[in-house]
């Protein structure tokens, strides 16, 4: 069957990064244990056991807030998409495969695997710059908070299940793909 999105309680996705979406069963045991309420039903899709029927939800909202973490866990896909999939040392655009983590100040040099040290750079300038201090990447590396990595995501494309999530994701409209 199809996947149900989750909004916090203020309605917006209990998370972006990935869009916050469960798979169906996950969906009817939130609302059976009421810590949710139904906001959009698929009108064709029902589920039935012998002494129960339902709509299959589309989208859910908790009752109560979950609160984001301040800063994000630092990954390598966090890190690309801080820097927006940009080698930050000839500015081109790549791939998540033709992209490789740098850090600014070498190991080998006492530079250490954290956010203020490491920047996404496309594979042939990271192997010019090698073991070397210089040169420095055009943007200096920075602790993004989670609504810095969600501003971002937001400039990039998205695939989503259903037409009734765009109003609630707020992604620009261009960007957005719609897949059953």
């Amino acid at each position: 069957m199809s996947d149900t999105l989750l909004l916090n309680a203020d309605g917006r996705p209990i998370s972006y990064l990935p869009i916050s979406a469960v798979h169906w069963h996950i969906s009817v045991k939130l609302k059976y244990l009421d810590k949710v309420r139904v906001v959009e039903e698929y009108e064709d899709r029902v589920i039935r056991s012998p002494s129960f029927e339902m709509k299959l939800p589309s989208v859910l909202m908790f009752y109560d807030y979950h609160f984001f973490p301040k800063t994000p866990k630092f990954s390598r896909t966090n890190v690309y998409l801080r820097d927006l999939f940009t080698c930050q040392y000839c500015g081109c655009r790549h791939d998540t495969q033709e992209l490789t983590l740098d850090h600014v100040v070498p190991r080998s040099k006492g530079g250490h695997l954290s956010w203020e040290n490491v920047v996404a750079a496309c594979q042939t300038c990271n192997i010019d710059k090698g073991n070397k201090l210089y040169p420095l990447p055009n943007n200096t590396p920075y602790v993004p908070d989670y609504w810095d990595l969600v501003n971002q995501a937001k400039k990039l494309p998205i695939t989503i299940r259903q037409e009734s999530w765009k109003k609630f994701l707020q992604w620009p409209e261009k960007l957005v793909k719609i897949v059953a």
